[in-house]
């Protein structure tokens, strides 16, 4: 097969890629895509061994430069960006990355995350009482978008006046990674970064001064072997937590509810059954997966399914492909709300397994518990578009009738 059929920037790919990621399995499991630079990896198998790998990571500049991996330096105007993302632990690899997990995972601890729940509940239950109230709305814009960024400026301490700020933010810095972003969302990327970074300084340094109970204050606090987060590093957790803690999740949740309309046979049966939440949430992760792709760099030769890709190639896992292999799932292509065992990779693996995961789990089940409950008549008034971005896959809006 040609591998054109693999077109990230194609509107009905970004739509419905299953089919391809079908026929790539089992065709080409393994191929070079020019126009992205990168080799697409789409079996379950393969997915899961990378993730684990050593041999491959978030970066590369902790064991090369720019030049010695055949890639052009960055330009200069963008520094502020990956200025702030470095700070965090998502691009870097051990041992800072373990350093700054280890010192992050003491503030963010489960107790803390299961202790938002009623938050998250009474959150749920207010926003979905006001869609309700209207007659129904845009899903998206009345539930699945207010209610993670109001979690995580709840968590971190943002008062309540600011928190219209978060949301654009957060939007402007995500287009970063999409494939080869235009310059366009460059500048506004970057533009973003200072200004949050900007804020997120003056709003560290008023905890440091007068502590609260939340989670800025206990980052600034958290100490381990002598060994604390710097101010910067304070800053790029702060912004990564919100970033992937807030779209993917939204992405999720317009997702889920799209997938629950076209399959009304599984909706009919959640709401008779609403003890099916959980494993219902882990078959929609799995199902249409909001972060479909991850990217890795290559640190020495490997060979995948006996192709081999040399140091310093770029590689995409791509997760919503895996989660629909048929040698690991069974009926993969369709919705089981009480699929078990469903061992998604949607959360990813490894070291780089996502921190935030029980915090989307509880946000996920409290959303659809609160519209499951509040109103049961929930349905489709228009069919939803895709935005255009692959990397974080979401629709538009999301408009329904209660």
């Amino acid at each position: 097969m040609s591998e054109l059929a693999y077109d990230p920037w194609s509107p009905a790919f970004v739509a419905d890629p299953y089919p391809v990621f079908e026929r790539l399995r089992a065709e080409r499991p393994v191929f070079y895509h020019e126009a992205t630079d990168q080799w697409v990896i789409s079996r379950y198998e393969d997915v899961d061994a990378l993730l684990r790998d050593r041999r491959l990571g978030r970066t590369y500049l902790h064991v090369a430069s720019h030049e010695e991996f055949g890639r052009e330096p960055e330009p200069e105007f963008l520094k502020p960006f990956w200025d702030l993302i470095r700070a965090g632990m998502l691009d870097v690899e051990p041992p800072t990355h373990t350093r700054l997990r280890r010192l992050v995972s003491k503030a963010f601890t489960a107790r803390m995350v299961e202790g938002l729940r009623p938050m998250i509940r009474r959150l749920a239950e207010e926003l979905t009482g006001t869609l309700v109230a209207k007659g129904g709305g845009d899903l998206l814009a009345e539930v699945a978008e207010p209610l993670p960024v109001n979690v995580i400026a709840e968590m971190l301490g943002v008062p309540v006046e600011d928190r219209h700020l978060l949301r654009p933010w957060s939007a402007d810095i995500c287009g970063m990674y999409e494939l080869n972003p235009p310059l366009e969302v460059q500048q506004t990327a970057v533009r973003a970064a200072v200004e949050f970074s900007d804020y997120l300084r003056d709003l560290a340094r008023t905890r440091r001064d007068e502590p609260r109970d939340d989670l800025i204050t206990a980052l600034a606090q958290v100490v381990d072997e002598g060994d604390r987060l710097t101010e910067d590093e304070l800053i790029g957790t702060c912004v990564l937590l919100l970033n992937a803690g807030h779209e993917a999740t939204v992405n999720a949740t317009g997702n889920g509810w799209w997938t629950l309309f076209r399959n009304p046979g599984e909706l009919e049966r959640l709401r008779n059954d609403p003890s099916l939440i959980p494993t219902a949430i882990e078959e929609l992760l799995r199902y249409d997966t909001p972060a479909p792709m991850f990217e890795r760099w290559v640190l020495e030769d490997i060979t995948v399914a006996g192709v081999d890709i040399p140091r310093g190639a770029e590689v995409a896992l791509q997760f919503a492909s895996a989660n629909r292999d048929p040698e690991v799932f069974a009926d993969p292509n369709r919705l089981d709300l009480s699929r078990d065992p469903n061992p998604h990779i949607t959360f990813g693996l490894g070291i780089h397994y996502c921190l935030g995961a029980p915090l989307a789990r509880i946000e996920l089940a409290e959303s659809f518990g609160a519209l499951l409950r509040l109103a049961p008549d929930l349905r489709l008034a228009a069919e939803p578009k895709w935005k255009p971005g692959y990397v974080l896959r979401g629709l538009q809006s999301l408009h329904v009738e209660c």
